[in-house]
């Protein structure tokens, strides 16, 4: 399912004395299947993009197209429960939105109200607590009797259940350490391929950007002010900084070390696997010599 927004505006407080601007000319395209980074630095906008994608915002300005829906500034949009059956977003701290009294109840939550049946909606929870590592015997459990870890998986799982075809996920690593927020990312790196997801990341994080999406897209000042392969996008250290964004880590250390040996390693080193081979091959061709 392709997603695009074009020349998307968005005022908080519309004909208020309050009012805010969010979003201004906004043009970004998703495809279908892909995996896409939304970055920017805090304000500049990707959380009010985010709840255009589903719906829960509607445009002040311009058209979001979601598939064949298309919700525009000014018209009545019909089938937003439809559009929302096929966008699932996990929201910064999604644990905090548990309520029923067990983990089972909770993930078939979802399903049910878009009308599947509760044999089925079992089923699929029953599915969904396996496939996310958590215990069997946590189905019956209250979810915060759980650990932060296992809540946060729970949640997810309710998404997941009722199998969306495209998966926002908003800064899904916050408070997590770093071994939880590995195991995390790794989880919807692997749904992303097994169920031929398209995934948009909405993150702070340059190095998940980097590891993880096929595109990125860069917000600032409530503004889409640059797209393109993560090779691009990282590649342009001097339009970035413009942006007042960093680099992945490796693609730091990447040039530190090109300045320590005065010359170029091979290729971008958007993860510390590809740094890591690039600084091999340019040991090698040195022995070489």
């Amino acid at each position: 399912m392709d997603i695009s927004l074009q020349q998307v505006g968005y005022l908080y407080g519309k004909d208020t004395p309050f009012e805010k601007r969010a979003l201004q000319a906004v043009d970004v395209t998703i495809h279908s299947g892909s995996y896409t980074a939304i970055i920017g630095h805090t304000g500049s906008g990707k959380s009010t993009l985010l709840m255009h994608l589903n719906g829960l915002l509607k445009p002040s300005e311009g058209v979001v197209q979601i598939g064949d829906a298309k919700i525009s500034a000014g018209t009545k949009t019909k089938g937003l429960k439809a559009i929302r059956r096929h966008v699932g977003i996990v929201f910064q701290f999604p644990e905090h939105q548990l309520f029923e009294e067990t983990v089972e109840k909770d993930i078939m939550f979802g399903p049910m109200n878009f009308g599947v049946s509760e044999e089925e909606s079992r089923r699929r929870a029953h599915e969904l607590i396996g496939l996310l590592g958590l215990p069997a015997d946590v189905a019956l459990k209250s979810p915060f009797d759980l650990s932060g870890g296992q809540m946060r998986r729970v949640a997810i799982a309710g998404v997941l259940a009722f199998k969306p075809s495209v998966l926002v996920l908003d800064e899904p690593t916050a408070g997590l350490d770093p071994r939880g927020r590995k195991e995390i990312m790794e989880l919807f790196h692997q749904l992303h391929i097994e169920e031929n997801l398209t995934t948009i990341l909405v993150t702070h994080s340059m190095e998940d950007a980097a590891r993880y999406a096929d595109n990125v897209v860069v917000m600032h000042d409530g503004s889409s002010v640059m797209s393109g392969t993560p090779e691009e996008v990282f590649g342009n250290e001097e339009k970035l900084s413009s942006y007042r964004l960093g680099l992945p880590r490796s693609v730091k250390f990447q040039r530190d070390i090109e300045k320590m040996i005065g010359r170029a390693l091979p290729g971008l080193a958007l993860t510390e696997e590809q740094l890591a081979k690039a600084i091999a091959h340019a040991a090698t061709e040195v022995g070489d010599r």
